[in-house]
């Protein structure tokens, strides 16, 4: 496994972790489309949320939501609403969640129906 898939399965984690501790289930990591990939799929109050996680462990490239470009975000879009269709989901939304390494702990930055 390379470094970027190590750092990128250590932030899905924590993403997951930090979604479980708010009340939200997990109903699915990494699931592929046509259009790419969901890293995670959770429920709430009614609606089913897709989650775009982007991680770092170090600051030197800036925050880790910088990389949900407008390319990225078109993917997401279309991953998500593949998804929706295919299991007859009428509400959903997207979230970014961005996990830095700070002081060997993770930290958290949540973006809720950020697309």
């Amino acid at each position: 496994m390379s470094r970027n898939q190590e750092v990128g399965r250590w932030g899905e984690q924590a993403a997951a972790d930090y979604l479980s501790a708010k009340g939200y289930e997990i109903i699915a990591r990494n699931v592929r489309t046509p259009y790419g990939e969901i890293d995670l799929i959770a429920e709430k109050e009614g609606f089913t949320i897709f989650v775009e996680v982007k991680a770092r462990t170090t600051s030197s490239l800036g925050p880790p939501e910088i990389a949900v470009t407008p390319r990225k975000q078109q993917h997401m879009v279309s991953c998500a609403g593949y998804y929706a269709q295919q299991n007859e989901i009428d509400h959903w939304q997207i979230d970014v969640i961005a996990v830095e390494k700070v002081n060997g702990k993770a930290k958290i930055t949540h973006f809720e129906n950020a697309i």
